[in-house]
């Protein structure tokens, strides 16, 4: 029988730029986006805890522990996957226009490949990243193609129709939720070198292609959707049967934030929906698993929290186990775009 490790984390972009760069999006779009109305390019004009997050800086000191708290969760989950020594580490993320274009947009996808092969500082505009690390620099994380032929294999015969990939369809290579989470995983550069079954998901739904992965429309026309909470619910509550039914020792880990701001059409594309993601804490702190289950794809879309389907993936997972959720660190923010919850499930 195999043995589970449920983690809940998140890829954070801007953690991996300083601070003095204001990597958060909000720093750019107040000067950029027509979205924001005109009043509420003004900070004078935001609620009391976003102006005081904002402070005199433009965020850089409140970023600075924000950042802080994020990465001391992530040091906690590193040494709980140290003493759980896995034999591969399954992660669910969200593949933002990365390896999912027009040539083909499945609902989700096991990444089967013998190896990753990244270089996740191309993204960052010429920014600098916070290990000093050149822009070219290529990184290699072993994968796990044996377990990814399985795990396909499985959840078709249970009537999970996933797609499988054996190489990259598209230059990146890996996406961001896969190639952050695995920076953070190794935050003090000891090496890390558990192998990874990267598992997409196309949580961006109808916005996939008209926004090529960010907050701006190149298009009218949405997208056919997301996969519903309901099926990535039951996507994680077979997977984590049929790992249980194998011969292995995995880590089931979800790696986002929550509710994004510049997904928040309701509130002008610059906060969160803190109000909806404390619901859906609160929820899964209980172990109510099913209101997670149940949540509409229009509800969480509405509230920007498309990239948590991921985390109902897992969610699935938990409930099939019967495991309960250990909070690490649950990180609010006003403005550097969304939460951060960092969990672990036993």
């Amino acid at each position: 029988m195999g043995e589970i490790l449920g983690v809940g984390a998140t890829h954070y972009p801007p953690g991996l730029v300083p601070d003095e760069y204001k990597p958060w999006p909000l720093a750019r779009m107040l000067k950029t986006d027509p979205r924001i109305p005109m009043h509420l390019q003004d900070p004078a004009n935001w609620p009391e805890p976003m102006r005081l997050e904002w402070g005199d800086d433009e965020g850089i000191t409140a970023h600075k522990a924000h950042r802080a708290r994020v990465f001391s969760a992530f040091r906690e989950i590193r040494e709980e996957i140290d003493a759980f020594q896995p034999d591969f580490i399954l992660i669910w993320g969200d593949d933002q226009y990365e390896n999912f274009k027009e040539d083909i947009i499945p609902p989700y996808c096991v990444l089967a490949y013998d190896q990753l092969a990244f270089k996740p500082y191309s993204r960052l505009r010429g920014r600098p990243n916070i290990w000093g690390e050149p822009e070219d620099k290529l990184f290699t994380s072993p994968g796990h193609r044996a377990a990814g032929k399985y795990l396909a294999s499985r959840l078709l015969e249970e009537g999970i129709d996933m797609s499988y990939a054996y190489k990259p369809l598209h230059e990146d290579g890996l996406g961001h939720a896969f190639a952050n989470t695995l920076l953070f995983l190794d935050l003090d550069r000891k090496g890390f070198d558990y192998p990874v079954l990267p598992v997409a998901v196309n949580c961006y739904g109808s916005n996939v292609i008209r926004n090529r992965g960010g907050g701006s429309q190149y298009s009218d026309e949405p997208d056919p959707p997301s996969p519903s909470p309901r099926r990535c619910f039951e996507l994680g509550q077979a997977t984590a049967r049929i790992l249980q039914d194998s011969p292995w020792r995995v880590v089931l880990m979800a790696s986002s934030s929550w509710s994004h701001a510049f997904l928040t059409e309701k509130n002008h594309w610059i906060y969160p929906d803190l109000e909806a993601d404390r619901a859906m804490l609160a929820q899964l702190q209980a172990g109510d698993y099913d209101k997670w289950r149940d949540q509409p794809l229009a509800r969480m879309e509405a509230a920007g929290q498309q990239e948590v389907l991921n985390w109902v993936c897992l969610a699935g997972a938990m409930a099939e186990l019967g495991y309960k959720m250990k909070l690490l660190d649950w990180v609010e923010t006003w403005t550097f775009n969304a939460p951060k919850c960092l969990a672990l499930f036993r």
